[in-house]
Formats: structure tokens, sequence, C-alpha cells
């Protein structure tokens, strides 16, 4: 009888010792997105408050008792906002397209056919990752200045068509799909570009689609090349925009009307990894996983 009266005591203490536990947990947890998410929502109460009872907060206060939409207004006609917005789509659908169709063929050609010095040449491509970003932007910048291409969609898109990383990410989805399967369809005469289409993509689309996503991300917060190529607001993106507005729209002190420019600008991305985020997860996972 005393053995199991222990045995209830110890089960009773294990069961608060878990309990403790996940609700420490979940407080750091909390504790955490918080933190994280504490900008957003300063950027947010920021954009609707009014200009001068934002100037007039000599303590900045947490809440607002009268939102206005006015600053997105003044946001929307200091510039062509949506011009930019525009620009923005126009370069990433084109770059993301154009760079899911070399990512594809590249990786495929390094997971699964087969040329002498394959090895190699992969080890090579990958050294690329190591070259400073600083150096690349540098080169690009004088090819795409003597190419005549400053100031065109050609100029911002060409540097942003080809990732080693992502090459690198799908080669490795890719590899985890048994050979045999390409066997088998060489065997019935299947083409390469017939199995890659077929077999391939439909089976490692969650590393697709993670790719994609990240890239688009990347390409509307593309800010630093956009403003070496061009000079010229009709070229200009969101990133731009924003330091337009700055400059030449209403001035450095009217943060509330900067703020909604920024939460317009940044909407589209947050919606956006609301919505894939577990595929991201996904697809980097199995990526970078392998066997």
């Amino acid at each position: 009888m005393s053995d199991f009266k222990d045995y209830e005591k110890i089960e009773k203490t294990a069961r608060i010792a878990r309990k403790s536990q996940t609700g420490l947990t979940y407080f750091l947890l909390t504790l955490w997105a918080l933190i994280v998410l504490f900008p957003f929502y300063w950027m947010l109460l920021t954009s609707v408050k009014d200009y001068g009872s934002y100037n007039s907060e000599y303590i900045p206060k947490f809440f607002t008792t009268s939102p206005t939409i006015q600053n997105y207004v003044e946001a929307f006609n200091a510039v062509s906002l949506g011009k930019y917005f525009v620009n923005t789509i126009i370069f990433t659908a084109v770059t993301t397209l154009i760079m899911l169709v070399i990512t594809v063929l590249s990786a495929y050609a390094f997971a699964r056919l087969k040329f002498k010095g394959k090895d190699f040449v992969f080890a090579l491509f990958l050294s690329l990752m190591m070259i400073p970003n600083e150096l690349v932007v540098i080169t690009n910048f004088v090819t795409i200045t003597n190419w005549h291409m400053r100031n065109t969609y050609m100029g911002l898109i060409l540097p942003s068509v080809a990732s080693v990383f992502y090459i690198y990410l799908l080669k490795e989805n890719f590899e985890q799909v048994p050979e045999e399967l390409y066997k088998a369809a060489k065997v019935d005469g299947t083409s390469d570009l017939k199995y890659l289409l077929k077999v391939l993509v439909p089976i490692c689309r969650p590393t697709i689609v993670t790719i994609l996503i990240l890239k688009v991300i990347e390409c509307w917060n593309s800010y630093v090349w956009p403003r070496l190529i061009t000079d010229n607001a009709d070229y200009y993106l969101v990133s731009n925009g924003i330091q337009q507005i700055r400059e030449n729209g209403f001035g450095r002190d009217n943060i509330p009307a900067m703020m909604a420019a920024v939460v317009v600008i940044s909407v589209p991305l947050i919606i956006l990894f609301l919505f894939f985020h577990k595929k991201i997860m996904e697809g980097v996972s199995r990526g970078g996983t392998k066997g």
C-alpha cells in the first residue's frame, strides 16, 4: 500500500514538473513574441497618429484615442507610390520566373546528369558564395553601365536571376529522390526534361515553393542595387520610394506619414509570410536533409 502511495506522489510531482516546464516555455515564447512584434505594433500605431499629436508627445504613448488615415493619403500623394508598386511587381515577377527556370535546370544538371568535371564545376560554383556581395555589386554595376542598361528593367533584373544558394538547396532535394525512378524513366524512353517536369518538380514542390517565396521577399526588399542602377523615378521600387518620400515628399519630420508608407510596403510581405511560413520551414528542412 505504501509503495502505491509513493508511486502516486512521484507521479504527481512529475506532473507538476511537466506543467511548470510547459508554463515556463509558453511564458518565454510569449515574451519573445511580444519583443519581436513590438516594432510592427509601434510602426502601425505611429502611422495612425495625427502629425500634431505625435509631435506633442514628449513621452511616447502606446495607444491613440483618435486614429487617422490621413497619413496614408499623404503617403500616396507625396510621391508616385502606386507607380513604385507596379515597378516592384514587374521586377519581382520577372526576376523570380527567370530565376526559377535557371535554378531548376541547374539543380537538375548537377543532381542527375553525368558529365566530365561535374564535381569540380559544382565545387567551383559553390566557391562563389565566398565572394563578398560588395565585390559582386561593383562588378555588376560596371557591367550593366557598360552595356548601357542603367534605368532599365533589364538592368534591374539581370544581376538577380541566379542564386548559388537556391541551386544548391534544390540540388540536395533532387538527390533525395531515389535514382531508381530516373533509371526506370530512362528505360521507358522518357526524356530528361519530361522526367524533370513530371516527376522531380511535383515531388520537390515544397522546396520549389520555398525558393519562390524567399526570392519574392528578396526582390521586394531589394534596395542597394536598384538605388545604384537607377536615378530615374520611373524605375524606382518601393524600397527606393521610401527614401524619395523622405527626401522629396513630406520631409524628414513627418514620421507618422513615413510609417504609413512603410506599413503599406510591408503588408504584402507580412501576408505572404503568414500564409506560407509552414511551407518555407518544410522546404528548407527537406532541402537541407539528405537520405
